[in-house]
């Protein structure tokens, strides 16, 4: 009996070599090949379905990113690099309107329209209802579904229709590059100037600058740098915005994947005025080591809630079919060589808020002479 089953085994191990052997010859995988050519030659030649080859290279190459175990390095499709160089470009070929969906689902609601944009030419206002795109019923559209209707090359032309006081509108506008502001300025009543940074993207340091001159001007006696829910962006506009603001000395401190060290510096000039900047979970990136820099030059204090801790920096590398991964290539410090690095930043004055406080602080809905960070930096600037 035992001669028995040990000569079945052998069988057994026979049979099932010969299967692993015979599917991979017949998948005509060679030794040469790597385990993505050999899956991918092996789905398109015996599954059973249709094959999007495309998406699964895109679910391919997120999961060996995702394998890395860093959340900074990230996958993009196509699609999603095209949107990612408009994001921080802050530019998109459009017709420049901010649009929600309607209460009532009829179509989609403008709530602005940018000054000099295409939109504005052809006559379109706040208040009106997109109810059609290009023939498509808006009821139910989703924004985004919206965009990629409304987006296209600079130059041609969208078929929108409105209502407008119960009547519909038809409207042809011409697509052209529209600029998003990086920086918005106010003066508060407190004579406290606002500064909104959204992001250290393309015309961060210039527009934030030029709100300081302006805000200065109307005689703001202090400044609130506002970078909640700012993600970060390009380090050379954070150097240039932080060499405005601050006396000599370090101010960046990066060292790449070959150990190369970079330490940005400024120079003697500075601005000499009470400074606040406020953050929060969603302060990412340069937005941290914006208000790390600030306080640690004892420039401003630091308000709102810690920050969530990044410590890497990316570089973007392009693949040929327009796809990009962006991989994490160095790590950075602050001037004072500390990392953040799933530490962030703590604000001195630390100022929770509610979660429908956050949606309309994020939502751009909320009062400045109501939110509640922003008011326990100017009480805090009122002090000095």
């Amino acid at each position: 009996m035992m001669k028995v089953r040990k000569i079945l085994s052998y069988v057994l191990v026979a049979i099932l070599s010969s299967v692993v052997t015979m599917t991979l010859f017949g998948g005509t995988a060679t030794q040469t090949n790597s385990k993505l050519d050999d899956i991918t030659q092996i789905i398109e030649t015996y599954f059973i379905g249709d094959v999007d080859r495309t998406a699964m290279e895109d679910a391919a190459a997120t999961a060996m990113i995702g394998s890395l175990g860093d959340k900074w390095s990230y996958y993009m499709s196509a699609p999603q690099y095209a949107l990612y160089l408009e994001q921080m470009h802050n530019a998109y070929v459009g017709i420049g309107i901010t649009i929600t969906p309607a209460e009532d689902g009829s179509g989609l609601l403008v709530t602005q329209v940018n000054q000099g944009g295409a939109a504005e030419e052809a006559g379109m206002k706040p208040g009106d209802v997109i109810v059609e795109i290009e023939g498509h019923s808006a009821a139910g559209m989703t924004t985004t579904q919206a965009r990629d209707l409304v987006r296209g090359e600079e130059g041609t032309q969208v078929k929108l229709a409105v209502r407008r006081d119960g009547e519909r509108i038809d409207l042809t506008i011409t697509r052209k590059t529209v600029e998003t502001p990086v920086a918005e300025a106010q003066l508060l009543k407190s004579g406290v100037g606002l500064i909104t940074i959204y992001n250290f993207d393309d015309r961060c340091a210039d527009e934030t600058i030029a709100a300081i001159e302006d805000l200065t001007k109307q005689g703001a006696h202090a400044l609130v740098f506002d970078v909640r829910g700012n993600p970060g962006g390009y380090k050379h506009e954070l150097v240039k915005l932080l060499d405005y603001l601050l006396p000599e000395g370090v101010l960046f401190r990066s060292e790449d994947y070959t150990g190369k060290v970079t330490v940005d510096e400024s120079d003697a000039n500075f601005l000499d005025i009470p400074m606040a900047v406020l953050v929060d979970a969603n302060s990412f990136s340069a937005a941290e080591f914006f208000a790390a820099a600030m306080a640690e030059y004892d420039a401003a204090v630091v308000v709102g809630q810690p920050t969530t801790g990044k410590g890497y920096f990316q570089t973007t590398f392009v693949l040929s079919d327009g796809s990009a991964i962006g991989l994490s290539v160095g790590k950075y410090t602050t001037p004072n060589g500390v990392s953040l690095a799933n530490v962030g930043i703590k604000p001195e004055i630390l100022v929770e808020v509610d979660e429908e406080t956050e949606f309309e602080i994020y939502a751009g809905i909320m009062d400045p002479e109501e939110d509640p960070q922003i008011q326990a930096a100017v009480k805090e600037l009122e002090k000095e």
